[in-house]
Protein backbone atom coordinates (compact mmCIF):
# COMPACT_ATOMS: atom_id res chain seq x y z
CA UNK A 1 0.00 0.00 0.00
CA UNK A 2 0.99 3.62 -0.84
CA UNK A 3 1.00 6.22 2.73
CA UNK A 4 -2.66 6.90 1.24
CA UNK A 5 -5.46 6.36 3.41
CA UNK A 6 -5.84 2.69 4.02
CA UNK A 7 -9.26 3.37 5.80
CA UNK A 8 -10.89 4.17 2.67
CA UNK A 9 -11.96 0.46 2.02
CA UNK A 10 -14.06 0.31 5.69
CA UNK A 11 -17.03 1.94 3.57
CA UNK A 12 -17.27 -0.90 1.19
CA UNK A 13 -17.02 -3.32 4.33
CA UNK A 14 -19.13 -1.70 6.73
CA UNK A 15 -21.75 -4.28 6.65
CA UNK A 16 -19.08 -7.40 6.45
CA UNK A 17 -17.92 -7.17 10.22
CA UNK A 18 -15.95 -10.41 9.97
CA UNK A 19 -14.17 -9.23 6.94
CA UNK A 20 -13.45 -5.62 7.84
CA UNK A 21 -11.84 -7.57 11.16
CA UNK A 22 -9.42 -9.60 8.98
CA UNK A 23 -8.84 -6.80 6.57
CA UNK A 24 -7.65 -4.45 9.56
CA UNK A 25 -5.97 -6.98 11.36
CA UNK A 26 -3.61 -7.62 7.96
CA UNK A 27 -3.35 -4.29 6.53
CA UNK A 28 -2.94 -1.67 8.77
CA UNK A 29 0.05 0.04 8.77
CA UNK A 30 2.67 -0.39 11.42
CA UNK A 31 3.10 2.31 14.05
CA UNK A 32 6.07 4.21 13.17
CA UNK A 33 8.71 5.80 16.24
CA UNK A 34 10.80 7.38 13.43
CA UNK A 35 11.52 7.74 9.76
CA UNK A 36 9.85 9.83 7.09
CA UNK A 37 6.27 8.60 7.28
CA UNK A 38 5.93 9.40 10.86
CA UNK A 39 5.74 13.43 9.93
CA UNK A 40 3.19 14.70 7.35
CA UNK A 41 1.68 18.10 6.71
CA UNK A 42 -0.47 19.15 8.79
CA UNK A 43 -2.85 21.01 6.13
CA UNK A 44 -2.97 18.28 3.30
CA UNK A 45 -1.07 15.39 4.68
CA UNK A 46 1.93 14.93 2.11
CA UNK A 47 4.68 13.26 3.56
CA UNK A 48 7.51 14.72 0.97
CA UNK A 49 8.64 17.90 1.52
CA UNK A 50 8.07 18.17 4.92
CA UNK A 51 9.59 21.72 6.50
CA UNK A 52 10.13 21.20 10.29
CA UNK A 53 11.79 24.31 10.93
CA UNK A 54 10.76 27.02 13.45
CA UNK A 55 7.71 24.54 14.23
CA UNK A 56 6.07 24.96 10.72
CA UNK A 57 4.58 21.45 10.52
CA UNK A 58 3.79 21.88 6.87
CA UNK A 59 5.16 20.55 3.04
CA UNK A 60 7.13 22.97 1.02
CA UNK A 61 3.89 23.92 -1.26
CA UNK A 62 1.83 24.41 1.20
CA UNK A 63 4.28 26.56 2.83
CA UNK A 64 4.45 28.80 -0.57
CA UNK A 65 0.65 29.40 -0.14
CA UNK A 66 0.84 30.45 3.15
CA UNK A 67 4.10 31.99 4.08
CA UNK A 68 3.03 35.56 3.81
CA UNK A 69 0.11 34.81 6.11
CA UNK A 70 2.20 33.64 8.71
CA UNK A 71 4.63 36.62 8.16
CA UNK A 72 8.03 35.58 6.17
CA UNK A 73 9.25 38.03 3.28
CA UNK A 74 10.69 36.82 -0.09
CA UNK A 75 13.74 37.98 -1.00
CA UNK A 76 14.29 38.14 -4.74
Amino acid sequence: MSYSNYKKVFKQLKAKPVKLNKFIKHNAPKERSCGRSLRRCSRCGRIRGYVQKYGIGLCRQCFRDIATKIGFKKYS
